[in-house]
């Protein structure tokens, strides 16, 4: 890159040298960063390193890096810091990949401390084992609330995470926290915001879900039956699959008349314990186009049949407007 610069860009400032590096051997962040010591100053990359193969550069990694080493680079990053962690979750659910626990700056355990020795450093003095200030990229403290929270510090926990609900918006999201929270006892902060976005996406769906019975076992094959709301008209519909997930998907293309494809499902807990909150991610097919989905359920079926009828509604949205034609 040195190389490059010299008799590329030479004595020519109007002159900006590029880098575009792939992480097929993990090293596109080191890559980059060493083409900006060399004399870059655009780098290409992506949200949460996504992109072929291995991914592309992490766009968050290269500004941290910057803004932490301003001294060693000698260039600044105009990059307001603060939404990078919201811009990670964004790019994560609409994308439908969920974000490695052990990501660099945005992961769930980037300021994570578990063992003691951690812990007293910490509290002792932050730097110790924290390069960050995690609220230089937007992140909190944990916040945890429970089954007897009210509206107030719901409301409150909301404020301190950056979420501005309308009220039919924030009646959805208290009414699905008190739910899940007489399950589960106490939610955490990755929980609520899971939540949150969960039911403001809910809102727009053409179809909702009312309930969700599976019956069967290993013995038996599986049959679902899911209730849905279609513009204030409920159904019912059922279907048996190999496995109470698989029946699930079956019932519910039955009643979205949109025969689909699983590409893609992922469950990835928010809490621990045996009632733990999951997370599942999916991407299906409908046609030739692709859709993601997400639910959240401390009952993996019902998380499950969450993200499916996300991702079929973004489906039928597509369908009545004509890009999937029409399903009788």
């Amino acid at each position: 890159m040195s190389k490059i610069y010299t008799e590329v860009r030479g004595g020519n400032d109007d002159v900006i040298i590029s880098t575009h590096c792939h992480n097929d051997l993990g090293l596109a962040v080191a890559n980059s960063l060493s083409a900006i010591h060399a004399g870059a100053r655009q780098i290409e990359g992506a949200i949460n390193g996504i992109g072929e193969r291995a991914g592309n550069t992490s766009t968050e990694e290269i500004i941290m890096a910057v803004k932490t080493r301003e001294d060693y680079f000698g260039v600044e990053v105009g990059a307001d810091t603060t939404q990078i962690f919201e811009t990670s979750r964004l790019v994560s659910r609409l994308t439908g990949y969920p974000i490695q626990y052990n990501k660099a700056v945005v992961g769930r355990n980037a300021f994570a401390h578990e063992s003691g020795i951690h812990q007293h450093g910490v509290l002792r003095a932050r730097e110790t084992y924290e390069i960050m200030d995690p609220g230089a990229i937007g992140h909190t403290s944990m916040i945890v609330l429970g089954k007897h929270s009210g509206r107030a510090a719901f409301a409150d926990a909301l404020g301190r995470m950056g979420f501005t609900l309308e009220d039919v918006d924030f009646q959805r999201a208290f009414d699905r926290f008190k739910e899940l929270a007489d399950r589960k006892g106490e939610i955490s902060e990755e929980g609520i915001r899971a939540i949150v976005i969960e039911e403001i996406g809910v809102a727009s769906e053409e179809v909702h879900l009312v309930g969700i019975r599976v019956e069967g076992g290993s013995d038996e094959v599986p049959v679902a039956t899911v209730t849905i709301d279609r513009g204030g008209v409920v159904e019912k519909h059922t279907a048996d699959g190999d496995g109470m997930v698989n029946a699930t998907f079956v019932a519910l293309q039955d009643a979205f008349g949109l025969p689909a494809t699983l590409v893609d499902y992922r469950v990835s807990p928010l809490t621990s314990g045996a009632d733990a909150m999951a997370e599942v991610n999916v991407i299906i097919q409908v046609g030739s186009v692709t859709y993601s989905g997400r639910g959240v359920s401390t009952d993996v079926v019902e998380g499950s049949a969450r993200a499916f009828v996300a991702g079929l509604n973004k489906a039928l949205v597509d369908r009545n407007g004509g890009i999937l034609g029409t399903v009788t």
